[in-house]
């Protein structure tokens, strides 16, 4: 069974900047590859994302020109590069997977938690 490993969350300070990653366990084939995030007191929600078969990336508005998601080709492995980070992106991150075969997201990691303090 796929698992899905982050690491690389935790506190800032307001302006700085952090990189998540996400590493696959286990043989698997994937459409896309992409990060969530939910504050407290709010819904997850969709923060950025990368078509495994052509490298094509998506950003929420309020993150780009600030975010960079990239991956190591030849593994499932991503990443994601926050810069500029502003209190509002205080929240648990969650990388997610959409395996081959499925219609959305259905592999998802533990979270990990990025504090930006003011």
């Amino acid at each position: 069974q796929v698992q899905l490993v982050e690491s690389g969350g935790g506190l800032v300070q307001d302006g700085g900047s952090l990189r998540l990653s996400c590493a696959a366990s286990g043989r698997s084939f994937f459409h896309a590859m992409g990060w969530y995030r939910q504050a407290p007191g709010k819904d997850r929600e969709f923060v950025a994302s990368m078509r495994w078969s052509n490298g094509d990336t998506y950003y929420t508005d309020s993150v780009k020109g600030r975010f960079t998601i990239s991956r190591t080709v030849g593994k499932n492995t991503v990443y994601l590069q926050m810069s500029s980070l502003k209190p509002e992106d205080t929240a648990v991150y969650y990388c997610a997977a959409q395996q081959v075969g499925s219609t959305n997201y259905n592999v998802w990691g533990q979270g990990t938690q990025v504090t930006v303090s003011s």
